[in-house]
């Protein structure tokens, strides 16, 4: 869509681009910075640098060749912002509770009875990813209120399958 522009002239400033095209400001700077400033340069940026400013002039590279008929051009990764990063990995967490759950409860039911930490040595070697202990005491808590299992009446590191 972006070279599409460039069929009317050679040269655009980025807000022309952004009211012509009407694509979002982040994904639009990106496929800029792609076409300009990636491997394969289909088009030249004014002033150089690599950030796509407001008032920057995107021109079309008219000495570009390519041996091939067809290029690839990758789009280039942004960097996540914090925000990014933690909803992500809050995500990754709900997603590995329900694993956790899934192994304590396959685990009791194949055992019917283990201690606190003959459980958490055993989860600690099923699970393939890293696991604080105090996530699968929660996620022992969950199943717990839920009677999936119960704790031995007479010694409270002991835990029962409840079928």
């Amino acid at each position: 869509l972006v070279l599409l522009l460039f069929n009317d002239g050679d040269e655009h400033s980025y807000k022309y681009i952004k009211e012509n095209t009407g694509i979002e400001d982040l994904t639009l700077r990106r496929t800029i910075q792609s076409l300009a400033l990636g491997q394969v340069r289909v088009l030249k940026k004014r002033p150089k640098g690599k950030e796509v400013e407001d008032d920057d002039i995107i021109s079309f590279a008219e000495d570009f060749t390519h041996k091939q008929m067809r290029i690839k051009i990758n789009q280039i990764q942004m960097k996540e912002t914090p925000e990014e990063q933690k909803e992500c990995s809050d995500k990754v967490f709900v997603d590995r509770q329900y694993q956790i759950d899934a192994a304590i409860v396959r685990l009791m039911k194949a055992r019917k009875q283990l201690s606190h930490t003959q459980l958490l040595q055993e989860l600690f070697t099923i699970l393939k990813f890293p696991v604080a202990a105090i996530d699968l005491k929660k996620r022992i808590e969950s199943l717990i209120e839920r009677e999936y299992m119960g704790r031995d009446e007479e010694n409270s590191s002991m835990y029962h399958y409840i079928a």
